[in-house]
């Protein structure tokens, strides 16, 4: 039996991919060659944000209205919404910020490249031979500012559905053409 080798000896393995610059000299990757996502979506994340808070602090209100006359309460009048309305704002507009400032995608000659996150950096490759099929979507936010949201999905069942928000729905359209081509190509 041999002995293993120290660690020292050993080569080092190193991650290359074209479009990642995984030895820079920041403390993460470097979105070389990458594209980013249309800048309104950070409206359209804030005003999907704003419904979902409007709906949370609603609720409190009602709660803190039904129970205006319990003297047992926990928090004075008005306390629970004014949290929510404070976190929420907060985390309306810095979190989608920060969520658009990490997004970047590029379409290779045989991959599709995604980059994102904010606390977890999350990069993904989807070779284009494992697409099933490719949509576009809009929902009414979006629909107003004129982007969309390619879907991609893949062989396999963990992870199977791929997003890529915050394109002009052109965009979104030409990505899911490309890709069209690609993959239709391969099949012949």
């Amino acid at each position: 039996m041999r002995a293993e080798e120290p660690a020292a000896s050993r080569p080092a393995l190193h991650f290359y991919h074209p479009c990642i610059d995984m030895h820079s000299h920041s403390d993460s990757a470097t979105f070389q060659n990458l594209e980013t996502l249309q800048p309104k979506i950070v409206k359209v994340w804030r005003l999907k944000t704003g419904a979902w808070l409007t709906v949370f602090v609603v609720a409190a209100l009602v709660y803190d209205v039904l129970n205006f006359f319990d003297t047992e309460k926990f928090l004075p009048f008005g306390v629970i919404p004014a949290i929510l309305l404070t976190a929420g704002l907060s985390f309306g507009f810095w979190i989608t910020q920060l969520r658009y400032s990490t997004w970047r995608y590029a379409l290779r000659p045989d991959e599709l490249v995604l980059v994102r996150g904010v606390f977890n950096r999350v990069f993904t490759i989807v070779p284009l031979c494992r697409i099933q099929h490719l949509d576009v979507s809009q929902d009414i936010f979006e629909r107003e500012y004129d982007l969309g949201k390619l879907i991609i999905h893949t062989a396999g069942t963990r992870s199977s559905e791929v997003i890529l928000p915050g394109l002009a729905i052109e965009e979104a359209e030409r990505l899911r053409d490309e890709m069209k081509k690609v993959i239709t190509d391969e099949a012949l």
